[in-house]
């Protein structure tokens, strides 16, 4: 597939990231005014409820954008995404005839705020991207026994905070919590001084379960996809992990980006997951290729600074896909609903610059990396890391918009009194 031409000039450049053959979902405000949902095309949010008021935009014979999330329009099903996909490449495309009509909703994106574009109803994380799993192992019991025994059978994750997710461009404070190095005899409350990123990609589920669901099922009830940013306290993690894993190491913050990429912007870049060295349970087969071609990278800027590229990877690399994820998470009868998301886990690749943490990168805070004017092994006070992802097609590119988040000193002690 090659560029689907739009009207609207600047989303006919080829690496504009929001083309007509994207068409992402967020929220937006203007000025003072409520926020509305919106719908990304070249330089320009498209104000798509204010499209469904005036009547040019119909879906499933109900208002559906009347409220400042997505949800409503994701709970609606595949159909009816395909439909609004559908009306608005109608709408946008060169030659639309009701150009005139759609013109004026309109608005410039340096003009307007972004805002969370779902309501996140729960949020599960997982560890399934084999170099990260093997790296991190590697650093903690050895080469010899570096993935679970379990790993290369089953999609290791955990139930995080709901709580915790916000949007692109949220400070993130840098938090308190109790850690115990290994030449320390008691453990201490204080701020984390192993602050971690991990660069991820959320599935955000469209339609509900009740029960267990196939891998194709469940890529059918995911509505699309945003990058993530699993903040991660290291010092706080080693402590408190076991034996039941991660708690408030991850429940700091996770930052989304501020655009959904609804999956069939996504479909010409479908790519299989890797051969398996073991394989798996046949509710875990996939019918067909489930990861996507995604450039992904990390960049970190200090303060008053340079930003410096730290990693790129491709989502390509991951052992699992969404879809098996979400396949799994339903085994048990657990039901999902509209609004749940799931986190990739870290996305790594094989070499040192592409590993998407710095615990990799830094090698556990042995090995600091370069950045522009200084060194890092964590991340310090101050310093923006910003998440990016792009697929290229045929002349055109479909972006996730930026997934930014800075680090701010953590509070005097909250229990001093």
């Amino acid at each position: 597939m090659g560029l689907i031409r739009s009207w609207v000039q600047s989303a006919n450049a080829a690496d504009c990231p929001f083309p007509l053959n994207n068409l992402p979902c967020g929220v937006f405000s203007l000025g003072e005014d409520e926020p509305r949902c919106g719908i990304a095309i070249g330089t320009f949010v498209l104000d798509v409820t204010g499209l469904e008021e005036e009547g040019l935009l119909t879906l499933d014979g109900a208002p559906l954008l009347g409220v400042p999330f997505w949800n409503e329009v994701m709970a609606a099903g595949p159909a009816v995404w395909h439909a609004l996909r559908a009306r608005l490449t109608a709408l946008l495309a060169e030659g639309a005839a009701e150009r005139a009509a759609v013109e004026p909703f309109l608005h410039p994106l340096s003009q307007v705020a972004l805002h969370m574009p779902f309501l996140v109803s729960e949020y599960t994380d997982f560890y399934a991207g084999r170099h990260h799993a093997t790296n991190v192992g590697t650093m903690f019991r050895g080469a010899e026994n570096a993935l679970p025994p379990n790993w290369l059978h089953i999609p290791i994750g955990y139930n995080g905070r709901a709580s915790s997710v916000v949007v692109s461009g949220t400070d993130v404070r840098r938090p308190w919590g109790q850690v115990k190095g290994p030449d320390h005899p008691v453990p201490a409350f204080q701020p984390s001084r192993r602050f971690d990123i991990e660069l991820e990609l959320g599935a955000v589920v469209g339609t509900p379960s009740e029960g267990p669901v196939t891998v194709a099922e469940a890529d059918a009830m995911i509505f699309g996809y945003v990058l993530l940013n699993d903040w991660s306290a290291r010092d706080i993690q080693a402590w408190e992990y076991q034996p039941l894993g991660p708690f408030q190491a991850k429940a700091t913050a996770t930052t989304i980006s501020p655009w959904i990429v609804m999956k069939a912007a996504l479909e010409p870049f479908r790519t299989p997951t890797p051969a398996r060295e073991v394989p798996l349970l046949p509710y875990l087969h996939e019918p067909g290729p489930m990861l996507y071609d995604i450039a992904l990278e990390v960049a970190l800027q200090p303060e008053g600074g340079t930003e410096t590229v730290i990693a790129r990877t491709n989502y390509a690399e991951m052992y699992y896909s969404a879809a098996q994820q979400l396949a799994h998470h339903t085994t048990s009868g657990c039901a999902m609903n509209t609004g749940d998301l799931l986190g990739s886990g870290t996305i790594s690749g094989p070499t040192k610059d592409s590993r998407g943490s710095l615990l990799e990168l830094s090698w556990g805070g042995k090995e600091p990396i370069a950045i522009t004017g200084g060194t890092r092994s964590f991340i310090e006070d101050n310093d923006t890391l910003t998440l990016r992802g792009q697929c290229r097609g045929a002349g055109y590119t479909i972006g996730f918009g930026e997934c930014v988040g800075k680090v701010i000193p953590a509070l005097a002690d909250p229990y001093a009194r």
